[in-house]
């Protein structure tokens, strides 16, 4: 006789509390196998696949794609020792204890061909018995990304044509449906009616609007934001650099063979013998003890902006680095941020932050401190402008650094030495060298 086994939301490491339902990747009467994933989760951290510790036949889902859970709520149920008609199905009663893909005892498995019974069981949703969602036909969409602006905007996938492979509805058919709709005035095929602000019928100072969650990513970077500018006092300094030099360092190396040197490295690079020179700016606050802990380590965050929202993948031990290992570890974060698949572990641990948002073509900025560190390192795009360069006026590759610090920890002297070092390192790359 079948044994039924509830699959609770596991506890998803760094504080987390709750995760959003992306999307299933099982259906009630499924047959899985001991580690197979069964949901895509997001976090205020990442994106997830959680694998079900239980090999047997998806019996109840809780939860439908776009809701909330708590870490600790009933997941899924699952009947162990149940007659499967897949014959390469493992059914055993052994469960992994695996918690989460990659962070398991064992190798996670292929994941394997889902057989589905004939009678549906109805599906708890938020603990109650529902039937199933009738659905005509299959949506052809692979990224979470796209089902979730969709979702967001209200729009019904089922009602579009997809421009990719095999009729694969894209991003751009989402924004092109949209962008159709919005200039018609006509609204996008809906799947449920948006949340509005309406303003009453007597007068109100309130437009209409349309209400967006602060939740998951936005939310976390909101929470972080807030508290960066209510606990810490900021203040920022800047200055222009002659960056042809650096640029010129930078071809040659990449023209003498062998992997790409990336500019981010080279300022990362430039930024750890900074902080070896400036530690108080590696440093984090201990408000409770009233001390200022300095760090040994420098573990390197970089913003980058993907489709999720605002995320600051984390390069430990940077300090340890040389240009190569730095550019080839920032290329791997990178594309993690771009497919959503970081984990909790390279999200979290920064000592010190680069954010170069000179990629979005603006000139300066003053960074908002990544709580709870105590600096942020800004730069700017890189363009030829009017530069005194040798007594005589030329056209030099520019570019402006910003630096916020965190006044608590050491004062202005200290934030403007390491700038001006930084400085020095991009305008003549040479001081570096002399200083490691």
């Amino acid at each position: 006789m079948a044994q039924v086994l509830e699959f609770r939301l596991p506890d998803l490491g760094e504080g987390l509390t709750e995760a959003e339902i992306v999307r299933w990747l099982v259906e009630v009467g499924d047959v899985v196998a001991v580690d197979q994933p069964v949901v895509e989760v997001e976090t205020a951290k990442a994106m997830v696949d959680v694998p079900c510790p239980y090999a047997g036949v998806v019996t109840a889902r809780f939860g439908e794609e776009g809701s909330e859970l708590p870490v600790g709520s009933p997941l899924i149920t699952v009947a162990v020792g149940a007659p499967a008609s897949d014959p390469d199905s493992d059914t055993g009663t052994e469960g992994s204890g695996n918690v989460l893909v990659g962070y398991g005892t064992t190798e996670a498995p292929a994941r394997r061909r889902r057989v589905r019974r004939e009678q549906q069981v109805p599906v708890p949703v938020n603990g109650r018995s529902a039937a199933p969602e009738v659905v005509e036909g299959p949506v052809p969409v692979i990224s979470p990304l796209v089902r979730r602006l969709a979702r967001e905007n209200g729009l019904d996938l089922r009602e579009l044509t997809g421009s990719g492979p095999d009729g694969l509805i894209l991003r751009a058919d989402v924004e092109y449906a949209l962008r159709a709709a919005a200039s018609s005035g006509r609204p996008a095929p809906a799947l449920a009616p948006e949340t509005t602000v309406a303003s009453p019928a007597t007068a109100s100072t309130t437009p209409a609007g349309t209400r967006v969650p602060l939740k998951g990513v936005r939310g976390a970077v909101a929470d972080k934001l807030s508290r960066s500018r209510s606990e810490i006092p900021d203040a920022t300094c800047w200055v222009d650099a002659d960056a042809t030099e650096l640029m010129r360092a930078r071809a040659a190396m990449n023209g003498a063979g062998g992997p790409k040197i990336s500019l981010l490295a080279l300022l990362a690079r430039i930024c750890t013998a900074a902080l070896a020179r400036f530690p108080e700016l590696n440093s984090t606050v201990d408000t409770a003890a009233r001390e200022i802990v300095r760090l040994d380590a420098v573990h390197l965050g970089f913003a980058a902006q993907t489709e999720r929202g605002l995320v600051v993948p984390v390069v430990k031990d940077a300090h340890a680095r040389d240009a190569e290992s730095l550019s080839a570890e920032f290329a791997r974060l990178t594309e993690a941020a771009r497919t959503g698949t970081l984990t909790p572990a390279e999200l979290t641990g920064g000592t010190f932050t680069l954010n170069n948002y000179g990629v979005f073509g603006v000139d300066g900025s003053t960074p908002i401190i990544n709580h709870p560190e105590a600096a942020m390192l800004g730069v700017g795009r890189i363009i030829p402008k009017p530069w005194v360069h040798e007594g005589e006026l030329a056209v030099r590759q520019v570019v402006q650094l910003s630096l916020t610090f965190d006044h608590r920890v050491c004062d202005g002297g200290t934030a403007g030495g390491f700038l001006r070092y930084v400085a020095d390192c991009v305008e003549q790359p040479a001081v570096l060298l002399r200083t490691l």
